[in-house]
């Protein structure tokens, strides 16, 4: 296995997914990928200061404000589930994030958490 194989490997067992665009960063500049794996880690994956349940919650609000991609948004939700989250923490952080952030960050939040529960 060589270096942008290796990095590839660890991010999806960091993260659960993993998607194509980072395959051809750990190919193209394997070296940022290791920095990337390793930011990933601290702020995502550790349970420090704040257990990572929490840190995918918070995630998961910013990502619904952002409105950018939902494949994110559900792989975030997916991942506070795996690390304990339930349905109403979820739920209740999205409805955090809908007054500063407006009610399209809960509508979009709450679209990806019905998909995710409708998936298991």
């Amino acid at each position: 296995m060589d270096k942008a194989e290796r990095l590839a490997a660890e991010a999806l067992k960091d993260r659960g997914y993993m998607y194509p665009e980072w395959k051809y960063v750990a190919a193209t500049d394997p070296d940022f990928m290791e920095s990337y794996n390793a930011y990933y880690r601290d702020a995502l994956a550790r349970d420090e200061g704040l257990p990572i349940k929490y840190r995918e919650l918070v995630a998961l609000g910013i990502l619904a404000y952002r409105g950018v991609w939902e494949g994110a948004l559900i792989n975030h939700i997916k991942r506070a589930l795996q690390h304990g989250a339930t349905k109403a923490e979820i739920l209740g952080a999205l409805e955090a994030a809908a007054i500063p952030g407006g009610a399209p960050t809960f509508v979009a939040g709450v679209r990806a958490l019905v998909k995710v529960l409708e998936e298991r």
